[in-house]
């Protein structure tokens, strides 16, 4: 519910847009005096300012310069008789949302009231977006090993296109998401917020709404025009989370969108028109998708126009004394206290580890250290009791390893993919079966222990009660 603010002199008007503002649900505040326009503005911070044009005292165009000097993110619409047209037009030059043409239907100012709150949630989106962007540090890609120099040299050549589709593929926690927004902050497109979507989290039904936006009406519970992730990305860049995970109509959908730069709000016929780019991310081998009949091959191809691989952590070792230093030192900047450092016995112990949960896994051991190490130093008997604790130590992967080539898997499948199942399912034993403490001790997020799982059951090798 928004709360508009309105003014005019005459009762019978604020009566008439009280009663279809309340209608729209949104909450109407009157005044008959331009005067005291300014205060209601103050106390009531609407969302939108309807006035008339001519009034005694003060007329509409005073009034909307005085509310834009002092309130320039405020939407002012004027109401105006035919005669006086041209006036506002001048007044929107002078900064006037839009204007609307006595008489009019109820209709039309609501669908103008919708435009004008949508602008003002927009504008307050940018501001929040500009003011986070100036107190956080600027995401940054952190090792100097040759997999992340081929990384960073993809990440440079990409972002000098401001149009080029990027598929981003690799592990759970390897930093996909980070590496988008790097290439979204190099770009020229970078004025603009960086609009995100998690296809994973979201069924079917409400992915497409989402994405292109609905009309009021379109289907039961839209009771307002929403405009989606498309449309608020125009001009910006989007980024489409786990691309893998929509279903096959939407597919098609978005595949014209891709092509055309163009989609309808769901249940509307009015073709919109964007200037996206987009980024999608996925922890699945796509082209095995499309064998399997899940993803649409040309999809696929739409999107696969520039890809970068992510290589997971343990390919990639020798970054893991910078990363660690990386995370430390954030840590120690927003708890404002002194950094932190790894004895080498710990460094050593983590350069031998499997990191089943990547990047991610990492920055989560780093944390824990932090919090429960008193001394200067994070030391390796500190550490060492969480990597034995899953089972997958120095020691334990070469005996697995060992095992492996020895024909004892029963599962299938190669060393690395064995253990991380059989790890998962040892602690997700351990906490008889509580996902949440299963994630927080393997270092993944709840919705990659999820999916994890749900691959299990599908293989048959979980079975859940």
């Amino acid at each position: 519910m928004a709360t508009i603010l309105v003014v005019d002199d005459k009762d019978m008007m604020r009566d008439s847009l009280s009663l279809a503002l309340a209608r729209a649900g949104h909450k109407a505040v009157t005044t008959a005096d331009p005067s005291e326009a300014l205060g209601l503005v103050r106390q009531h911070r609407p969302s939108c300012v309807i006035t008339d044009l001519k009034m005694p005292k003060m007329d509409g165009i005073e009034l909307l310069q005085r509310i834009r000097a002092e309130h320039p993110d405020t939407p002012v619409i004027l109401m105006t008789a035919f005669a006086t047209i041209s006036t506002a037009v001048q007044a929107i030059r002078l900064g006037a949302f839009d204007y609307v043409q006595k008489p009019f239907e109820a209709e039309e100012i609501q669908v103008v009231v919708e435009r004008a709150v949508e602008h003002g949630k927009l504008v307050a989106e940018n501001q929040a977006f500009r003011a986070n962007a100036e107190a956080t540090p600027p995401k940054v890609l952190v090792g100097d090993g040759r997999p992340m120099q081929e990384v960073q040299e993809r990440i440079r050549q990409v972002a000098a296109s401001s149009s080029a589709t990027v598929l981003i593929s690799g592990e759970s926690g390897t930093g996909k998401e980070n590496v988008a927004q790097v290439i979204h902050s190099q770009s020229a497109r970078a004025g603009h917020p960086m609009i995100c979507l998690n296809c994973a989290a979201l069924p079917a039904n409400l992915l497409e709404s989402e994405l292109f936006g609905h009309e009021k009406g379109a289907f039961t519970g839209a009771d307002k025009l929403r405009k989606g992730r498309f449309e608020l990305a125009d001009h910006s860049t989007l980024l489409l989370d786990e691309i893998s995970e929509i279903d096959l109509g939407t597919q098609a959908k978005l595949l014209r969108v891709l092509q055309e730069r163009a989609f309808e709000r769901v249940g509307g016929n009015v073709t919109q028109n964007v200037d996206v780019r987009v980024i999608a991310t996925t922890n699945r081998n796509l082209l095995d998708w499309v064998k399997q009949g899940k993803f649409r091959e040309d999809l696929f191809y739409r999107l696969n126009v520039v890809p970068i691989v992510l290589p997971p952590l343990r390919d990639r070792v020798v970054d893991l004394p910078l990363l660690c230093e990386h995370f430390l030192a954030r840590i120690a900047a927003r708890d404002g206290r002194p950094q932190r450092r790894f004895e080498p016995a710990a460094l050593d112990l983590l350069q031998k580890y499997h990191w089943p949960g990547n990047v991610r896994e990492l920055e989560n051991i780093c944390e824990r250290s932090v919090v429960l190490e008193n001394g200067e130093m994070l030391r390796a008997a500190t550490i060492s009791p969480w990597i034995a604790t899953i089972g997958v130590s120095a020691p334990a992967i070469h005996d697995f390893a060992v095992g492996m080539q020895a024909g004892e898997a029963g599962i299938g499948g190669g060393v690395l993919e064995e253990l991380e199942r059989r790890t998962i399912l040892k602690v997700l034993e351990k906490h008889n079966g509580h996902r949440l403490r299963t994630s927080r001790e393997l270092g993944i997020g709840l919705r990659t222990l999820g999916m994890k799982l749900k691959k299990l059951k599908d293989e048959g090798v979980l079975v859940e009660s």
